[in-house]
């Protein structure tokens, strides 16, 4: 059945691909974003009768309380994503990542349902074997990483919620983000041909963007048996170590050349192995492989040739 679905941060990374996916479903949209990166990526949307779009912050109560209001479902996706980000403007993490999310949820009924992406990143370096699972001991380090955990407990105490752990998201979107890895490695075979790893053992899963939506979608469909539960999103054949990643796109960049030096840390030290078992368990199953991410990237490169496409 269609619903009326508000999506915080929709004109984002994600949202540009997920707000499409939900109008071809059948949904009522309404999109409010800050277009803090001047971007356009909804455009497209912008002819469709069920669609509305509304240029606010979510740390603005006044611009998100009528919104929410007339909601079935929020997808909250606004958010400095990121450990870099959240660094650089640690006040402005906190109130958009965790303080202006509590105040959503505090607006809510007991009726409205709640999907929200977090992040298999507070995971750390896992276990003795670096292995993981929704009930695996997360071990957050960055600013980004502590405020989605906080506010996932908060999300899990409510009723009606979904937590998607994303695994690291790759792909092409309207509101394009070079700075996730895989799509920074491929970035570098195709534009510098050469690439410095750190850390290149450290292993972490993969998640194509155009699945991400695929996830909402699904769970939209399951809230039933899904809801109040936490479900890592991720391709269970991709738990690649760094390197693994680079050969991987090495196959596509025959001329890419890989180099290993200690010239930094990951600031969330993730180094797992991530099991996707819940979810696929419920009938949901990527799409999309990391071979095809890689292809779709080298494609979209012939188009983007500068660095405004990330966070930072």
């Amino acid at each position: 059945m269609p619903f009326q679905v508000l999506v915080t941060g929709g004109a984002g990374y994600i949202g540009s691909m997920l707000v499409p996916a939900l109008l071809d479903a059948g949904h009522e949209v309404t999109v409010i974003d800050n277009f803090m990166y001047g971007q356009n990526s909804l455009a497209a949307a912008c002819a469709h009768p069920r669609f509305n779009v509304v240029r606010g912050d979510v740390r603005d109560a006044s611009r998100v309380a009528p919104l929410l209001k007339r909601a079935d479902i929020v997808i909250p996706l606004a958010a400095l994503v990121g450990a870099p980000l959240c660094q650089r403007d640690p006040v402005g993490a906190v109130t958009t990542n965790h303080d202006a999310v509590i105040d959503l949820f505090g607006r809510l009924s007991r009726e409205q349902i709640v999907i929200m992406p977090t992040t298999n990143s507070a995971y750390g370096s896992g276990n003795a074997d670096n292995s993981c699972d929704e009930k695996s001991e997360l071990r957050p380090i960055s600013l980004y990483a502590i405020e989605k955990v906080k506010v996932e407990k908060v999300l899990m105490a409510r009723e009606n919620s979904i937590s998607l752990r994303l695994a690291t998201v790759f792909g092409m979107s309207p509101r394009m983000r070079i700075d996730l890895l895989v799509n920074d490695f491929t970035y570098r075979a195709v534009t510098d041909r050469f690439v410095v790893l750190f850390e290149g053992h450290f292993k972490r899963n993969y998640i194509h963007v155009r699945d991400v939506a695929r996830a909402f979608l699904h769970g939209i469909s399951n809230v039933e048996r899904m809801g109040g539960q936490i479900y890592n999103v991720g391709l269970s054949d991709a738990n690649l170590s760094k390197r693994e990643l680079c050969e991987a796109i090495r196959r596509h960049v025959p001329d890419f050349s890989i180099l290993e030096a200690p010239v930094a840390k990951d600031p969330d030290q993730r180094n797992y192995v991530v099991s996707n078992a819940k979810i696929e368990a419920t009938g949901f199953k990527p799409a999309h492989s990391l071979d095809f991410g890689i292809r779709e990237l080298i494609k979209g490169y012939a188009m983007i040739r500068n660095t405004v496409y990330g966070n930072v």
